[in-house]
């Protein structure tokens, strides 16, 4: 492990202050409160620990972090808009400590969601969780897509196919692209030492997607619900480490804080 040691080391002090800043935020996410508020919070939290918000002024994004509710499949920008009892709420931030970037989101509960709602949020979780318990040197990217795929769709469920996970470092978007949906043997090999994040959007109804006109916020086309989750992960040469796991336990809802 010795030749990747540095940027595993380097990219877990990130992923932790990221993970951290979640942690931090989940005793604030209720109804009535504003998903500008939230923002406010997260970018404090990160700057109060010697780190910076990387969605700030990314490629012009006015914000700290996205808060993404409902039918709101990523990248919604938070605002002066109260959360209500039932919605369910993805929180996407990335931290940036020395340069290095840790990038991670869950899913919050407002209140009290509906069955349909909490089954999409927990069958999001898992796949997530099965594709990173297979990642190791050697697999193929397809092999993680398909992992993906097969659970979600035999729960009747749809993987979005607009976006994807990304290799990450001291670039927040950098090569390969982790698609998460695929076959089985496809793609580029994996090697110890690559560090990416898997991250699934997972749709209630069909995978299709719109982009909203602040040219950021993507939406369920059939108005149904999304939920995501992401953890930037480093491939190690018998498996996998996990950079932004909450060390509070609070890793998918409902939380017991």
């Amino acid at each position: 492990m010795s030749e990747y040691k540095e940027s595993f080391d380097q990219i877990k002090i990130a992923g932790r202050l990221a993970s951290n800043a979640l942690d931090e935020i989940t005793s604030y996410v209720e109804p009535g409160v504003l998903t500008e508020k939230l923002d406010k919070i997260c970018y404090e939290y990160i700057r109060d620990h010697n780190g910076f918000s990387a969605p700030l002024f990314y490629r012009g994004f006015p914000k700290s972090c996205c808060t993404s509710a409902n039918h709101i499949v990523c990248h919604g920008i938070p605002s002066k808009k109260y959360l209500n009892d039932g919605d369910i709420l993805n929180i996407d931030v990335t931290a940036i400590v020395n340069g290095w970037h840790g990038d991670t989101s869950r899913m919050y509960f407002v209140g009290e969601p509906s069955i349909k709602s909490k089954n999409l949020v927990s069958t999001t979780y898992n796949a997530m969780m099965k594709a990173i318990s297979i990642v190791k040197d050697g697999i193929y990217l397809g092999d993680i897509g398909e992992t993906i795929q097969t659970y979600v769709e035999k729960k009747g469920f749809s993987v979005v196919r607009d976006f994807c996970g990304h290799g990450i470092g001291k670039i927040f978007h950098a090569p390969p692209n982790i698609l998460h949906y695929g076959k089985k043997g496809e793609g580029l090999k994996l090697k110890a030492g690559m560090i990416f994040t898997i991250e699934p959007m997972i749709n209630e109804g069909k995978y299709h997607v719109k982009l909203l006109n602040d040219g950021w916020t993507a939406v369920t086309k059939d108005k149904l619900l999304s939920a995501q989750f992401e953890h930037t992960v480093g491939v190690t040469k018998d498996g996998v480490e996990i950079f932004t796991k909450s060390i509070k336990n609070l890793d998918q809802p409902p939380y017991q804080i």
